[in-house]
């Protein structure tokens, strides 16, 4: 029997990263910490294993006037943070447009709010087949599918003419094509686009547009941006989002969650980018109502933290100067992951940046089961088995390629 409403019979949550993570800590409690490599959920562990609460971050949250902390917060954010978001997602590559910023749940909310505001019920919505597993709950739980295209070609680099022939082919069917590009460090696999990458995919957008029939939405999820290069480098790409036609939009997903280490406070910002004027309004409009409509208003203490250090030269000055060292931290345990791996010839995809590493495996279940039997916890995902090198120290990570290889070896994967 069941009580549900029929578009919501059958949902049942079935997290593995989350369930792999709680067998991990069960393993570290049982053989000790030093003894258990945790390389499960996206969170910055240091060298010791603790979670990173960048210190400038913790000392602004934890001293801001009683009121930050209990007081509602509006319904789109507050203005000081929306700003703060502009300025810190953007950097000096900010496009010459009408960009309107709502406060979302997360960069997850911005995702949410992508899908339930510019597409209809039924509509598919595009992105690469390496991607975050909750975007097609997002889709589905919204009355909508997900559709994918082969991220890669044989050579590995970006895989064009599959996105094209996808973009073509949902244009044929549907007013609005919406599609999702999770970079630059794209989870599961590290990978970003390069400038030509989008020189080609705009150039295919504009063609679409050009016919009269569509409107596109371009989704930038940007949730790993602040550790994927040095900060003008990757955001260069921005500036190609300016002087569009009215009919497309580019939406950009900004987290607060990974750039300034506030993980459970889900606060990020979505923020539309367009030619049009009157698109930019009702941007605002249709976010700001979908957000009334679903979590009403967001965490005011986390907001007011980032607008208060962003909006600050000295504290963002140290801000910026601690965060660079922990996107060092994690670039360096990448590049021994790397080198070591490319020694034995271990398989792994393309690593740009971001807080993930994947090992292409045509069995990850089995492969992430017999690396359980040495207590490495990594995640097995469609095509692969995920390695979070945000939150292994060095000392753990060097070697691992090894042992991944090893145990691929026994599975018969290589």
């Amino acid at each position: 029997m069941s009580m549900a409403a029929k578009q919501a019979r059958g949902k049942k949550a079935n997290d593995v990263i989350f369930a792999t993570n709680s067998q991990a800590q069960e393993a570290a409690k049982q053989y000790g910490k030093e003894n258990v490599l945790i390389g499960t959920v996206g969170s910055i562990l240091d060298e010791n294993g603790d979670i990173v609460f960048l210190k400038v971050v913790e000392d602004e949250f934890r001293n801001l006037p009683r009121n930050e902390y209990v007081a509602y917060a509006p319904i789109e954010g507050l203005k000081e943070f929306v700003e703060a978001c502009k300025q810190e997602c953007f950097g000096q590559s900010r496009p010459d447009a009408y960009i309107e910023g709502i406060a979302t749940a997360g960069g997850t909310g911005g995702i949410h709010h992508l899908v339930h505001n510019y597409t209809e019920l039924g509509d598919k919505v595009i992105t690469a087949d390496w991607y975050w597993g909750a975007y097609k709950q997002i889709c589905q739980d919204n009355g909508r599918e997900l559709v994918t295209y082969p991220l890669f070609d044989e050579n590995y680099k970006f895989n064009f003419e599959a996105l094209q022939s996808l973009v073509l082919d949902i244009a044929e069917k549907q007013e609005n094509v919406v599609v999702i590009f999770n970079t630059p460090g794209n989870n599961p696999t590290g990978f970003s686009l390069c400038d030509s990458d989008w020189d080609n995919v705009l150039d295919l957008v504009k063609g679409i547009v050009n016919t009269g029939k569509n409107k596109v939405i371009i989704g930038v999820d940007a949730a790993y941006i602040d550790f994927s290069g040095p900060k003008e480098d990757v955001r260069r790409f921005f500036k190609k989002f300016e002087h569009l036609s009215k009919d497309i939009l580019t939406v950009v997903c900004y987290s607060i969650s990974k750039g300034f280490t506030m993980y459970g406070q889900r606060v990020g910002c979505m923020l539309g980018i367009t030619s049009d004027k009157e698109v930019a309004q009702e941007f605002f409009d249709v976010n700001q109502m979908t957000s009334r409509g679903t979590w009403s208003n967001i965490n005011r203490p986390a907001m007011r933290t980032v607008a208060n250090i962003v909006l600050d030269p000295e504290k963002l000055k140290r801000y910026e100067e601690e965060r660079n060292c922990y996107s060092r931290l994690v670039e360096e345990r990448a590049g021994i992951l790397e080198c070591e791996g490319k020694a034995i010839g271990l398989p792994m995809l393309p690593y740009m940046g971001g807080f993930f590493a994947t090992i292409p495996s045509d069995n990850p279940k089995a492969l992430a089961d017999e690396l359980k039997k040495e207590n490495i916890f990594l995640i097995p995902v469609a095509g692969g088995v995920r390695i979070a090198v945000c939150s292994i120290p060095k000392r753990q990570i060097t070697g691992l390629a090894q042992r991944i290889y090893d145990a691929m070896k026994r599975v018969g994967q290589l």
